[in-house]
C-alpha cells in the first residue's frame, strides 16, 4: 500500500507546524530520561498521543521532537493509508511507532586517554544515550544543517545509534570528561565537544566479517515491497524492511529525483561512518555521523543506518536504502569488501564487492 498524496501532505504540515511551535529543548545536563530499559525518542516535530492505537481516536496529549517516552508494548492498530500499523504503548497512551526512534539510555565511564590509530589518537564510538548536545569548538558553523539548527535556536545534537570519531579529551569545569567529535569522512569541518558519558567505544569484533569465505553473496532490494534480502547462492540468509527513495517532497509534490536507481551495482566503498549531504539549499539535506554505510551506485547512493525515522516499509529517503541500525550493521559486516576498525574506510576497485540489485518485482 502506498501513502495517499493527501495523507502525506497532512502529515507533512503537522511535522512543519510542530517544528515551528515546538518549545525550547531542555539542556540535556538537566534532563532526566525515564528509568525504563526501552525508550522512544520523538523523531518528528510533533506527535499526538492517542487514547487507543487508532489515528482517529481521541488525542490525550502531544509531544514535541526529542521528547523521550517509555516504550511499552508494541500493538497492531489502525492508521489509514499507511503501511505501518504498529503503535507503541506509553504510560499516557499510544503513539504511532514510526514517529518514535527506539533508544536506550546507557551511560559510559569515559577515559582521559585515547588509543593510537592510523590517524593519530582516536576511536570510533556509538552514541548510547537518546541524544547528546554538542558544543561547537571551531565557530562559525560550516555545514548547512548546523547553520539551520543555530538559526532556529536548536542545539546541535547526536542521537542514539549514530557512530562518529573522537580524537581528543579534556576536563570540563565541573570535572566531567569531554570528548572532541571530529568526523573524518564527508565533514564540512565542524568540530564539537560533547559529554564522554554518551559514547560507547566500538570494538574490533563489532566490525568482524560475517561468513567472509562465502563468495557467492548478493543483495536484492525490492522497491514495491520495500524489503531487502541477502543471499548466499540460492539461500536467503537475511531479510529486513527498508525505506527507498521518497515518492513526494514535504509539500506533497511528486518527485522522481529521489528514486533509488534500478539495476545491478557492486558495493564499491564502505565506511563505518559518513557525513552525508546533498540537494539544493531550499530542499537539501545534511546529516552527520551516518553509520554502517555501504556505497553501491552513483551519486552516493548507499545502504546505511537510519536514526531520523522508524518508518521502514515505506519510501522515505533521498535515494539511499534506509535500514534500521541493527540491520545496516549486519549488512555492513556481511558484504564485501571486508573492513577493519582502523581506518574504518575501504574502497575496492572494479569489479567491486557484493552485488546489489534494485528491482521493481
Amino acid at each position: 500500500m502506498l501513502i495517499s498524496r493527501r495523507k502525506f501532505i497532512k502529515d507533512s504540515y503537522l511535522m512543519i507546524a510542530g517544528f515551528l511551535l515546538r518549545p525550547a529543548i531542555q539542556d540535556l545536563d538537566r534532563f532526566e530520561f525515564p528509568a525504563a530499559e526501552r525508550l522512544g525518542r520523538v523523531n518528528v516535530g510533533k506527535v499526538e498521543i492517542k487514547i487507543r492505537p487508532n489515528a482517529d481516536s481521541q488525542t490525550v496529549s502531544v509531544l514535541y521532537e526529542d521528547a523521550i517516552v517509555e516504550w511499552g508494548r508494541e500493538v497492531v492498530g489502525t492508521n489509514a493509508y499507511r503501511n505501518n500499523q504498529r503503535y507503541v504503548e506509553t504510560p499516557e497512551g499510544y503513539i504511532w511507532a514510526p514517529y518514535l526512534q527506539p533508544v536506550r539510555n546507557i551511560l559510559n565511564q569515559p577515559g582521559q586517554s585515547l588509543l593510537d590509530s592510523s590517524r593519530g589518537p582516536g576511536m570510533w564510538v556509538e552514541v548510547s544515550v537518546p541524544c547528546v548536545d554538542l558544543m561547537l569548538a571551531n565557530p562559525p558553523a560550516r555545514s548547512p544543517g548546523l547553520r539551520n539548527r543555530i538559526e532556529n535556536n536548536l542545539p546541535p545534537r547526536l542521537y542514539y545509534s549514530q557512530v562518529t570519531w573522537l580524537d581528543q579529551t579534556k576536563l570540563a569545569q565541573d570535572g566531567r570528561i569531554l570528548y572532541r567529535v571530529n568526523e573524518p569522512f564527508g565533514s564540512y569541518g565542524d568540530i564539537y565537544w560533547a559529554s564522554g558519558e554518551a559514547f560507547r567505544p566500538l570494538t574490533t569484533d563489532e566490525v568482524s566479517p560475517i561468513n567472509p569465505n562465502s563468495m557467492d553473496k548478493r543483495i536484492e532490494v525490492n522497491i514495491p515491497r520495500q524489503t531487502l534480502s541477502c543471499f548466499e547462492g540460492q539461500n536467503e540468509v537475511y531479510f529486513c524492511r527498508i525505506s527507498s527513495g521518497a515518492l513526494w517532497d514535504a509539500w506533497g509534490n511528486a518527485v522522481d529525483a529521489w528514486a533509488t536507481p534500478l539495476g545491478k551495482y557492486p558495493i564499491w566503498r564502505k565506511l563505518i561512518s559518513l557525513h552525508m549531504s546533498g540537494g539544493s539549499s531550499g530542499g537539501g539535506w545534511d546529516l552527520p555521523a551516518i553509520a554502517w554505510t555501504s556505497l553501491f551506485a552513483e551519486n552516493g547512493v548507499a545502504i546505511h543506518s537510519t536514526f531520523w525515522h522508524n518508518n521502514f516499509g515505506e519510501p522515505m529517503s533521498h535515494g539511499c536504502v534506509n535500514a534500521s541500525p541493527d540491520d545496516a550493521k549486519w549488512i555492513f559486516r556481511w558484504t564485501l569488501p571486508t573492513i577493519s576498525l582502523d581506518p574504518g574506510d575501504e574502497t575496492i576497485p572494479w569489479p567491486g564487492g557484493t552485488s546489489v540489485e534494485v528491482k521493481e518485482d
